[in-house]
C-alpha cells in the first residue's frame, strides 16, 4: 500500500512541475507582449503618384518599361513636341513683327508730335502778328480826325488786323487738329504683353512635352507604348516613391499605450523572414471606419475588419512605421510583414 502511494506521488510531481512551468511561460509571454507589442497584421507601404502629362499628344519616345527603377530627373516619356514648338515659333515671330510695328508707329508718333509743336509755334507767330495789327489800328484811328493819316491808311490797318486775326484762328484750329492727330503706342504695348504671355505658355508646354521622374522611384502599371495618344491630366502609369518605405501595422487599441512617434520598431517581411529591419513609428492613425451602428464617417478612413463578430474585441489602429534601411529588392508595396514595437527600448530585435 505504501509503495502504491509513493508511486502515485512520483507520477504527480512531473505534472505539477509542468503546470507551473506552463503558467510561468504564459506569464512571461504576456509580459513580453505587453512590453513589446507584436502583430503580423501588417503590410509594406510606400507613397505613390499617378504620372500624368500636362499636355496632350502622341507619345514619340518611351525609354522606360514596367517595374523599372528610375532616378530623379530621368526621362519617362516624350510627347510629340512639334505642335508646341510651332506655337513657340509663331509667338516669337509675332513678337518680332509687333516690335517692328511699335518702332514704326513710334516714329510716326514722333513726327506727329513734332508737327504739333511746329503748329503751336505758328499759333504764337499768328498771335503776335494779330496783336501787332490791333495795336497799329488802335494807334492810327485817333490820328484820322486830326488829318495826320488818311482814311485809306486806316482801312489798310483795319484790313491787316482782320487778316491777322483770321490767320490766328486758322493756326489755332490747325494746332487742335495736330494735337488730336498725335497717337500713341499704348495699345501695341498692351498687345505685346499678350504675345509675351503666349510665348511663356508655349515654352512651358514645350517643356511639359518631356515628362521626367520627380523623384527616385519604380514604375508600375505601365500598359502603353510609343504611338499612344495621351490626354492632359489623365494618368499614364504609377510611380512608387522608393526613397521612403513604411510598414503599416494594425495594433490593438489596448497595445497603443506608451506608443508614440519615434518609438523604435523591428520589422521583417513574410517573403524573407531571415532579414530584420529597424525602424521607428512615424505616426499612429487617429481614425478608422466603423462598421457598427450604421455610423457614416467621411470617406478615406482605413477600414479594419474584426475577426469575431459576436464577441467584443479590441479595435485595431494602423501604426505607420518608417523603415531605416530597407532592402530595395525585397520591399514591395503590399508585402505581408510582421512588426514588433519597443516602447522605451533601443529597437534591438529579440
Amino acid at each position: 500500500m505504501a509503495t502504491t502511494v509513493s508511486t502515485t506521488k512520483k507520477r504527480t510531481w512531473p505534472a505539477i512541475v509542468l503546470v507551473v512551468v506552463t503558467l510561468l511561460l504564459v506569464i512571461f509571454v504576456i509580459h513580453r507582449l505587453d512590453r513589446t507589442p507584436r502583430t503580423d497584421d501588417a503590410y509594406v507601404y510606400a507613397d505613390t503618384i499617378d504620372v500624368v502629362p500636362e499636355v496632350s499628344g502622341r507619345i514619340v519616345d518611351l525609354p522606360v518599361h514596367d517595374n523599372q527603377a528610375v532616378k530623379q530627373g530621368e526621362v519617362l516619356f516624350r510627347i510629340d513636341p512639334r505642335p508646341y514648338q510651332d506655337a513657340l515659333t509663331r509667338g516669337n515671330a509675332s513678337l518680332v513683327a509687333l516690335d517692328r510695328q511699335i518702332e514704326l508707329t513710334q516714329r510716326t508718333v514722333n513726327a506727329q508730335q513734332y508737327n504739333a509743336q511746329s503748329v503751336r509755334a505758328a499759333v504764337e507767330r499768328a498771335r503776335a502778328a494779330a496783336s501787332q495789327a490791333s495795336d497799329t489800328l488802335h494807334r492810327m484811328e485817333p490820328l484820322l480826325s486830326h488829318g495826320y493819316v488818311s482814311a485809306e491808311d486806316v482801312d489798310r490797318a483795319r484790313t491787316a488786323q482782320r487778316a491777322t486775326q483770321a490767320e490766328l484762328s486758322a493756326a489755332q484750329l490747325q494746332a487742335q487738329q495736330a494735337a488730336a492727330a498725335v497717337s500713341g503706342v499704348d495699345a501695341l504695348v498692351a498687345q505685346r504683353a499678350v504675345v509675351m504671355a503666349e510665348i511663356s505658355i508655349a515654352e512651358l508646354n514645350l517643356e511639359y512635352a518631356t515628362v521626367r521622374a520627380p523623384f527616385d522611384g519604380r514604375i508600375v502599371s505601365l500598359k502603353t507604348s510609343i504611338g499612344q495618344f495621351v490626354t492632359a491630366l489623365k494618368p499614364v502609369f504609377t510611380l512608387i516613391d522608393t526613397r521612403h518605405w513604411y510598414v503599416v501595422a494594425n495594433f490593438r487599441e489596448t497595445e497603443l499605450k506608451g506608443i508614440r512617434a519615434g518609438t523604435p520598431a523591428t520589422v521583417y517581411l513574410m517573403s524573407d523572414t531571415d532579414q530584420r529591419f529597424r525602424g521607428s513609428v512615424d505616426s499612429i492613425s487617429y481614425g478608422i471606419a466603423s462598421d457598427e451602428g450604421g455610423l457614416a464617417l467621411p470617406g478615406g478612413l482605413p477600414r479594419i475588419q474584426r475577426t469575431i463578430n459576436w464577441v467584443h474585441v479590441s479595435q485595431r489602429f494602423p501604426v505607420k512605421i518608417r523603415v531605416d534601411n530597407p532592402n530595395p529588392e525585397l520591399f514591395r508595396v503590399g508585402t505581408s510583414a510582421v512588426a514588433v514595437l519597443h516602447p522605451g527600448g533601443d529597437g534591438e530585435s529579440h
